[in-house]
């Protein structure tokens, strides 16, 4: 199944990337300045912006191979539009944008489950291989695409590659048709999309490795969007024909294919830091040399520098975001940093367009370059992890029984959870510390409130509450927690006389 959807895949994204070809290359020969270029990036980055987190909760909450059958309909649709529209000669600026987003629409809603699906496929064991060859497939069609689109627009016209694109969506179509997906039996209640959006930002907000990765990402993408938005009006000042677009776009690609086959041999030298840093830092100069050159020759090499050194960035920063997230919400922690990383492509793609408009492309990528640069620095208050820990499940608490007539209540909620805590005395300093670093962990799985509280009339007495919204939600803390909290809850119980005592109490309302 793997094999036959990475073939699939491959494809559909030569189609994708000679849609994106055709539509730049037709925005610039309809005259459209470089803001206008430059808005087709935004208009394929920005549904990612708007729908990631949808897109994610729900990818959790349904159906995947549904959804995906769904979004790919979705596309075909929209791609098919576009080519009859081109065909027909009624296209404008205007409906390009709109048609470019409505196919990004389409791709942003499906990306989140798309990556999900991964461990799905393959054994665990699996997933590192698996996922290089995702990157690799990624960027041989990004060298590919390119290149076949600017043969087939030289030879017969734009609409041509619109109509490749519409084909190249038939073969995953046909394969997710015939994936038999297992069905995945739940023992807490399914969430609603809100309370699954929800959860997703919760569950962010309580976890600092993933907060430092996003700021990374977005910070980064802003600054080398410049590169991929203003590329199309460069191309055009070195070459009259869509060709020369089509193979700078190539050269980056045949460059990130390089970079993806020099990152083992990297990773085992160097840390992910030291490779992230490096590879930014590449791009950011490749983006500066990009705006001084004046040739095609010249700009070939220079951009597959910089796509080995983009490779190199955002194949990491994916690789630990999948790491960095488990699997009840990792569909939802990969459209957060879908948001994050697209959103900044698409303000970053429109801030360029317009900074290039009023100052000039030489100034705009002038200043995306040093910023790119810049952004290393962020190494020293948000250093990524080199390691990621075991985020397979530890259901270990105890399910309480609960009495029949409860029914209604549970329904309604709020549910607070009080664990006593028995402390040896000369334990308590080493147990404050640790409670208080379980707080991260309650609130991350559901807890909308928590504290501890020292009884003043038995010293060694300690009471830890926290409230969890629902007993739906409570259900599916016992869940969340994964074998990673192991090692601090076992701390903390070294510190006990006794195991903790739980109990379980639901809001009681007014009669009246």
């Amino acid at each position: 199944m793997f094999r036959n959807l990475l073939i699939a895949d491959v494809v559909s994204d030569i189609g994708t990337f000679m849609q994106s070809v055709g539509a730049a290359w037709l925005m610039v020969s309809l005259g459209a300045g470089p803001m206008y270029v430059a808005l087709t990036q935004t208009a394929s980055s920005l549904p990612f912006f708007l729908l990631a987190l949808p897109a994610g909760s729900a990818g959790d909450i349904v159906d995947r191979r549904k959804l995906i059958l769904f979004t790919e309909g979705w596309m075909v649709c929209a791609a098919l539009a576009l080519a009859v529209l081109t065909i027909g000669g009624r296209i404008t600026p205007w409906l390009l944008l709109m048609l470019t987003f409505a196919l990004s629409a389409g791709d942003a809603f499906e990306t989140p489950t798309w990556r999900a699906v991964l461990p799905e496929l393959v054994p665990k064991e699996d997933l590192v291989p698996a996922s290089a060859l995702n990157g690799i497939e990624f960027n041989l069609a990004r060298a590919v695409g390119p290149a076949l689109a600017g043969l087939l627009i030289s030879a017969a016209g734009i609409a041509a590659a619109f109509v490749a694109n519409v084909v190249s969506f038939l073969g995953v179509i046909l394969v997710i048709a015939r994936w038999k997906r297992p069905i995945r039996k739940r023992t807490a209640p399914p969430e609603t999309l809100t309370g699954a959006t929800v959860a997703a930002v919760r569950y962010i907000r309580n976890s600092p490795p993933i907060r430092a990765l996003l700021v990374r990402t977005g910070t980064g993408m802003f600054f080398a969007s410049a590169l991929f938005a203003l590329l199309p009006t460069v191309a055009r000042g070195v070459s009259n024909s869509a060709t020369g677009y089509g193979l700078l776009l190539g050269c980056f690609g045949i460059g990130a294919v390089l970079g993806a086959l020099t990152m083992q041999p990297l990773r085992a030298r160097w840390s992910t830091e030291a490779i992230v840093s490096s590879g930014v830092a590449i791009l950011g100069f490749a983006i500066l040399t990009t705006g001084a050159l004046h040739s095609l020759s010249a700009l070939g090499p220079v951009i597959l520098i910089g796509g080995g050194a983009w490779i190199l960035f955002i194949s990491l920063v994916s690789a630990l975001i999948q790491n960095l997230a488990p699997d009840w919400a990792r569909a939802r922690v990969l459209a957060v940093f879908l948001l994050v990383s697209q959103g900044s492509m698409a303000f970053g793609s429109a801030a360029w367009g317009v900074v290039a408009q009023k100052a000039g492309i030489r100034a705009a990528l002038l200043w995306a370059g040093l910023g790119t640069i810049g952004t290393t620095v962020l190494a020293l208050f948000a250093k990524l992890p080199d390691a990621t820990s075991d985020l397979s499940p530890w259901n270990h608490w105890r399910m309480p029984v609960v009495l029949s007539d409860l029914g209604p209540e549970l329904e309604r909620g709020p549910v607070l959870v009080t664990i006593e805590y028995v402390v040896l005395e000369e334990r308590k300093v080493e147990f404050i510390e640790a409670i208080h670093r379980y707080e991260r962990i309650r609130r991350r799985d559901g807890a909308s409130r928590w504290g501890i509280f020292h009884d003043v009339e038995a010293g060694e007495r300690y009471l830890e509450i926290f409230l969890v919204n629902s007993w739906a939600e409570h259900q599916r803390q016992h869940e969340r927690q994964t074998q990673a909290d192991r090692e601090l809850e076992q701390r903390l119980r070294s510190h006990v006389v006794r195991d903790p005592e739980v109990h379980h109490l639901i809001f009681v309302q007014s009669k009246k």
